[in-house]
């Protein structure tokens, strides 16, 4: 059986399928779609952490699904604009656990993850499967990815 590592944007995801559809990402279909046939080793979700609590019941049923939530502070700057991302965060556990699987499936469409996608495929040997919204995921990332699979109906919330 086919083992792989699940890696989840939650902000990236939330964005680009609010921008592009209007709705939500549906996990509970990503999951079952990522993992048929295989064994999870890890699955994480990384988000922001506001500390409202429509956010804590998100978290919480992500954690009900199979997800152990990662949570960084939501910086505000002075200047109005904001921090919270966790591309380095994602690019460890990634390479930490990638000798343990088979496959690498990454949900974003941040192109700061075609380094990561390309140095899995090349010098770890993996399946890197991507999936993103159709327009808001990087060219060069999905050019880095052994496998690009389109956020659409199938994986929303409507």
């Amino acid at each position: 059986m086919q083992k792989v590592l699940l890696l989840v944007d939650v902000q990236n995801v939330y964005y680009t399928v609010r921008q592009v559809y209007g709705c939500n990402f549906d996990y509970n279909a990503f999951w079952s779609r990522a993992t048929a046939g295989r064994e999870v080793v890890k699955a994480f979700a990384y988000a922001t952490e506001r500390g409202d609590q429509k956010q804590r019941e998100f978290q919480n049923i992500l954690r009900a699904i199979g997800f152990e939530v990662k949570l960084k502070n939501f910086i505000q700057r002075a200047d109005g604009s904001a921090k919270g991302d966790w591309d380095v965060g994602i690019t460890i556990d990634a390479m930490e656990y990638a000798g343990d699987v088979d496959a690498v499936v990454l949900v974003s469409g941040d192109g700061d993850f075609d380094l990561l996608a390309h140095k899995l495929r090349e010098d770890k040997n993996k399946k890197v499967e991507v999936y993103g919204v159709p327009g808001l995921t990087a060219a060069a990332l999905i050019n880095a990815a052994s496998e690009f699979i389109p956020i659409d109906d199938g994986l929303l919330l409507r």
